[in-house]
């Protein structure tokens, strides 16, 4: 419920433009705006029941996210929860909703996850797989000032994954990790979409230096906790197949049992719940 607020002498009118630096980011708004929810803290901050701090230009400083500020202050204005369809930062603006204590918007936030976890519930994953070998040459030291050229069929992986859910592409990503420079790394920096995963990599080659895979741009691919390196296609697939049975995934009914997987370039499974 919205109420009248009665304006501290040292504050603008209700009209005139406000600047908020908000964690080094400017918005620009009114004081209108800003008290539209009197219970809140803007309310309070704004209205004069508690102090504000200034940055060096004289802006209201707010020492808080923002990036998700844009959000809190386009609800302040419409009362409307607008959100991009790719939205991946729920967790962190419902942490800044508590903090200042917009109900309204809290109460709003809290249905937006209901309706995303029903949606959530029911899913589909499509993997599309590719294979082929290619020769490598590289370099291979003998001994101190000795070095001699040489060459490996190297085989060479990539898969595209698509799902509906994309809860299931981060589990994912916290299972399999990228080996490059000798660190591992997580698969989800790669991520095309919230929906759309392609990964390439290469099994290991015989007689190929390890400095060689980094000088080269050749990475391969482990699943934790589990610290298996994947070197084949087989592998692949009986991993992942058990990180998305684990997540409720079936195989679809209408594709080849999970016996005939191995010979197959295209994976569909599905999730009803």
């Amino acid at each position: 419920m919205r109420r009248t607020i009665f304006l501290h002498p040292s504050l603008p009118a209700m009209s005139d433009p406000i600047t908020l630096n908000v964690g080094g980011k400017l918005y620009t708004t009114s004081l209108a705006t800003l008290t539209s929810f009197p219970d809140s803290m803007l309310g309070a901050m704004f209205s004069g029941k508690m102090p504000t701090k200034r940055d060096s230009q004289g802006n209201c400083f707010i020492d808080r996210d923002g990036k998700v500020f844009r959000y809190i202050l386009n609800f302040l204005r419409t009362s409307h929860l607008d959100l991009p369809e790719d939205f991946q930062e729920m967790g962190l603006l419902r942490r800044e909703a508590d903090f200042y204590q917009v109900q309204p918007l809290i109460e709003a936030l809290q249905e937006k996850e209901v309706e995303l976890s029903k949606a959530e519930k029911n899913a589909m994953l499509n993997i599309t797989l590719n294979q082929r070998v290619q020769t490598v040459h590289f370099t291979v030291r003998e001994a101190p000032q000795i070095y001699s050229l040489s060459s490996s069929s190297m085989e060479v992986f990539n898969a595209n994954i698509f799902s509906t859910s994309c809860l299931f592409l981060k589990l994912l990503g916290s299972k399999l990790f990228y080996c490059s420079n000798g660190n591992l790394s997580s698969i989800t920096s790669h991520l095309q979409d919230p929906n759309h995963l392609t990964l390439d990599w290469v099994a290991n080659v015989e007689g190929l230096p390890e400095e060689e895979y980094t000088k080269q741009n050749l990475k391969r691919l482990w699943v934790v906790p589990a610290n298996k390196q994947i070197n084949s296609f087989q592998v692949f697939v009986e991993e992942v197949l058990k990180i998305a049975l684990s997540d409720g995934f079936c195989i679809d009914s209408s594709h080849p049992h999970a016996v005939d997987f191995m010979n197959n370039k295209i994976i569909r499974l599905i999730r009803y719940r």
